[in-house]
């Protein structure tokens, strides 16, 4: 293949690239603009394959079938609730992938200087981005704690960190080699130093980092690129780094923070939130479901706990129920619920809930005081006041769906334990305030039994 039709190729899985990203912004195109980034991929894939530089296909080959099974594999057994961890993963994937491929790029000693700080880039971010990962999956998956704050002495060791990655990036310039000591050093400080990044890093913060280690892979992705000289790399690592900035600035705005506070807020001592007391009254299956009958208007708040109880399509039975008996029916999504971003919107598009019912969290909140009943479904953080009220609490000054304002609010919890931030929620203690324990898909099904004719 020569260099003019590989680049015409290029060009045109570039255009799908971002025309299928144009199109995930839209619940309604979302699969078909991820076809199209598919497609895109495994054009400029085999594009690549058939070009001149390419000379012995057996370990690509071995590396492609590997990819493929476990790829398979891993899509068709994870469940929604593991999806951000899988996410995460992945993003890890992508960052270790660009750190071996800025590794392979000098081996022979003979790179230039703009491909060495390439190179440079390319495994810094990658390592970045793997550490890190892999930490975001832990915490996700809550392997280890998933709460925010610095260990003893961390300030120190990430200056300590970082002024060692200057002086081995600055060395490895000067003396560039792929088994350079230099080069093992930059590797080995990336992976300590996305530790250190993302260990601080609460809980309620993990959708914006799972955008920002989105971003890196594409970053370390694009630094790639420049150095093996590979155009649809710099382009697609362009494309995924500049989407997980706007992500994870969107992202940051729906919490009303700044970056720098999230990635540096674990770096300070944690205050002690209030402890939260007061009396909380259960109601059963057939009393919610008296309340819910009455109701002119209902919305729904999914949070977490609806992807581990797989209730969403429950959610959606009782939402039709609710609609024939006569009610408006809402379904009110914060930006960062569940555990990564878009987790909520997933779900509801899965058990087919009407895009036209999803409503933002900023024009719920405008008339939440009209709504009958607010059904909080496995959400904690973000319908906690505690994000307005308390100062010390973990999560003070993220805007949250306003629930505690609706006439009466049901709360299906399996405890009362606290949200993934680690912060106690007073909500549950309201004066309109009832929980309905148990399982999410179970309780729901029982209200909806109620409404069945026997």
């Amino acid at each position: 293949m020569s260099d003019a039709f590989l680049g015409a190729v290029y060009i045109v899985a570039a255009g799908l690239f971002i025309y299928g990203l144009k199109r995930l912004g839209s619940p309604a195109t979302a699969v078909a603009g991820n076809q199209l980034s598919a497609l895109a991929m495994l054009i400029a894939v085999v594009a690549t394959l058939l070009s001149n530089d390419i000379v012995d296909y057996r370990w690509i080959a071995v590396a492609a079938a590997l990819g493929s099974v476990v790829g398979a594999i891993a899509a068709r057994r994870v469940a929604m609730t593991g999806m951000p961890e899988m996410v995460a993963l992945l993003n890890g994937s992508g960052g270790v992938s660009s750190l071996f491929l800025g590794w392979a790029a000098i081996y022979g000693d003979d790179a230039s200087t703009f491909t060495s700080i390439t190179i440079l880039i390319s495994v810094l971010i990658g390592g970045v981005t793997f550490s890190g990962s892999l930490v975001a999956w832990a915490k996700l998956s809550e392997t280890m704690p998933s709460g925010s704050g610095p260990f003893p002495g961390q300030r120190f060791i990430t200056v300590l960190v970082l002024v060692a990655v200057v002086a081995c990036g600055v060395a490895l310039l000067l003396m560039p080699g792929w088994t350079s000591q230099w080069l093992y050093g930059v590797i080995a400080l990336s992976l300590v130093l996305g530790v250190l990044a993302v260990i601080p890093i609460g809980g309620a913060d993990m959708p914006v980092v799972i955008s920002l280690l989105n971003s890196y892979s594409g970053l370390a992705a694009c630094a790639a690129g420049f150095a093996i000289d590979n155009t649809i790399l710099i382009v697609a690592g362009s494309l995924v780094g500049a989407a997980g900035i706007i992500l994870t600035n969107i992202m940051c705005r729906a919490m009303n923070r700044s970056l720098r506070h999230v990635l540096f807020s674990g770096f300070s001592a944690p205050g002690v939130a209030s402890k939260v007391e007061g009396e909380v009254k259960p109601i059963s299956p057939e009393d919610a479901y008296l309340i819910l009958e009455a109701a002119s208007s209902v919305m729904m708040v999914p949070g977490y706990g609806m992807a581990v109880a797989q209730a969403q399509h429950v959610v959606r039975e009782l939402g039709e129920l609710l609609e024939a008996n006569g009610a408006e029916v809402s379904y009110a999504i914060h930006p960062v619920a569940g555990r990564m971003p878009g987790h909520m919107n997933v779900l509801l598009a899965e058990a087919n809930v009407p895009y036209d019912q999803l409503v933002e969290m900023d024009d719920i909140n405008r008339r939440i005081e009209t709504i009958d009943v607010a059904i909080v479904i496995g959400a904690n953080d973000v319908v906690n006041p505690a994000a307005r009220e308390d100062q010390n609490s973990p999560i003070y000054g993220m805007p949250i769906i306003n629930v505690d304002q609706a006439r009466t609010v049901f709360v299906l919890k399996r405890s009362m334990a606290a949200g993934f931030s680690g912060a106690d929620n007073p909500l549950f203690f309201g004066q309109n305030t009832r929980m309905l324990f148990g399982d999410a898909k179970s309780s729901l099904a029982s209200v909806i039994n109620e409404f069945k004719p026997s």
